[in-house]
């Protein structure tokens, strides 16, 4: 299943599911907006969507920036007893406060657009909160930062978005790093080839 990330839509990777689906992979999404609700709601829709999923049988779980972070929250609220996912995919997604958010969370129209979940990327406590994933994580972040942004992470790689550092973590199992943009990441032939590679290893153990 693949969480888009903020201000973004399902559609945003379409390319990526149509290359799992031509693998024979079943895919699903899962749509939010983060003008309409805050994170605690987001997060609560998710993780009885993923309390279904888990019924069905083996599966993974891919999320883009924000919607990794969901991901995050969702797991660590399901019930003892649910299936944990095969692996999660965190797609230039941030585990600690984002620089960039930091700088906009102030701005009106950041504010606005979005929401709660525009707060609590600036917000070192809220995303400090956050449990680490239990299951196997893979991160694949971007080094292909934008002219726009580039000033705000000091000569650190980064996506334009988010800085790479800023996606580690301990509990992380395996990281790929790409020439990528951050909005891009969900729609890259690469990532869906990786996903695709550890998927097939992880149903090969």
């Amino acid at each position: 299943m693949f969480i888009h990330g903020m201000g973004r839509t399902p559609l945003s990777g379409w390319r990526m599911l149509r290359t799992l689906q031509a693998n024979g992979i079943a895919t699903g999404t899962f749509a939010y907006s983060t003008a309409l609700q805050d994170f605690e709601q987001i997060s609560r829709r998710l993780s009885e969507r993923i309390q279904m999923l888990a019924a069905r049988g083996d599966y993974i779980l891919i999320g883009h920036s924000l919607g990794g972070v969901l991901l995050r929250s969702a797991l660590a609220s399901l019930p003892a007893a649910t299936r944990q996912p095969l692996r999660v995919f965190l797609l230039g997604s941030p585990t600690r406060a984002a620089r960039l958010a930091r700088m906009l969370e102030r701005n009106v129209v950041f504010r606005i657009a979005t929401g709660d979940c525009g707060q609590l990327l600036a917000s070192d406590d809220r995303m400090g909160a956050l449990s680490p994933v239990a299951a196997p994580t893979t991160r694949i972040c971007g080094d292909r930062g934008i002219a726009l942004t580039s000033r705000c992470f000091g000569g650190e790689p980064n996506d334009g978005v988010v800085a790479c550092a800023e996606t580690s973590a301990p509990w992380i199992n395996e990281t790929v790093l790409m020439p990528v943009v951050h909005t891009f990441l969900p729609s890259s032939a690469q990532v869906a080839r990786i996903i695709l590679l550890c998927t097939s290893e992880d149903a090969a153990r």
